[in-house]
């Protein structure tokens, strides 16, 4: 089974940006997905790419965060422009084996990272 592992959290200022890396123990085909959550508030989906690059994305983040796939290397980074306070959050990067990778639930994603906490300052 895949581990994943992210890494590039921290804090940054409000209109600041940041970028999330989640990197896999092996070579995959499953579609990757990046969550949020905030401590008491149920976990939100907010992108997910499939290993052939179709994308996915919450309102909430389109037209600020890109998702995107490097192959070679396995990893799956999250680029986070724009940020505002309210994106404060653990963010984790999850697998899902499952044509369901487009509805962002994590019930649907199978295995999951650590997180990274990013903090956003207003």
């Amino acid at each position: 089974q895949v581990q994943l592992a992210e890494s590039g959290g921290g804090s940054v200022q409000a209109g600041g940006s940041l970028r999330l890396s989640c990197a896999a123990s092996s070579d995959t085909t499953q579609y990757i997905g990046w969550f949020r959550q905030v401590q008491g508030k149920q976990r939100e989906g907010i992108a997910a790419i499939s290993y052939g690059g179709s994308t996915v994305y919450a309102d909430s983040v389109k037209g600020r965060f890109i998702i995107s796939r490097d192959s070679g290397k396995k990893t799956v980074d999250l680029q986070m422009n724009s940020l505002k306070p309210e994106d404060t959050a653990m963010y984790t990067c999850a697998a899902c084996r499952t044509v369901l990778w487009r509805s962002l639930r994590d019930t649907d994603f199978t295995t999951w990272g650590q997180g990274t906490q990013v903090t956003v300052s207003s």
